[in-house]
């Protein structure tokens, strides 16, 4: 299946910001795997800001439609722990 520009399925990391917390990565993860199923420690990266006071925290995903990433960004938008999602 194709959609702007993705071909189903494919790769797709998913990047959330939120304050640099040890816990945020596991946090993120949580609210990926209902859309994502399990997701490995490999699959994840993170980085803290410059003044160390946020952390990107990067998920690499299997994905497999357009409603799926909808569905994940709707979640990450509506959690108030993600102050940013890319």
């Amino acid at each position: 299946m194709k959609d702007a520009g993705l071909q189903f399925p494919c790769p797709y990391t998913v990047k959330a910001m939120g304050r640099n917390d040890s816990t945020f990565p596991t946090y993120v993860t949580r609210l990926l795997e209902p859309h994502t199923g399990p997701i490995a420690p490999t699959q994840i990266t993170s980085k803290s800001s410059r003044n160390q006071r946020y952390l990107s925290v990067s998920v690499t995903i299997q994905a497999h439609s357009r409603a799926q990433l909808d569905a994940i960004y709707q979640d990450l938008t509506d959690d108030p722990a993600v102050l940013m999602r890319l």
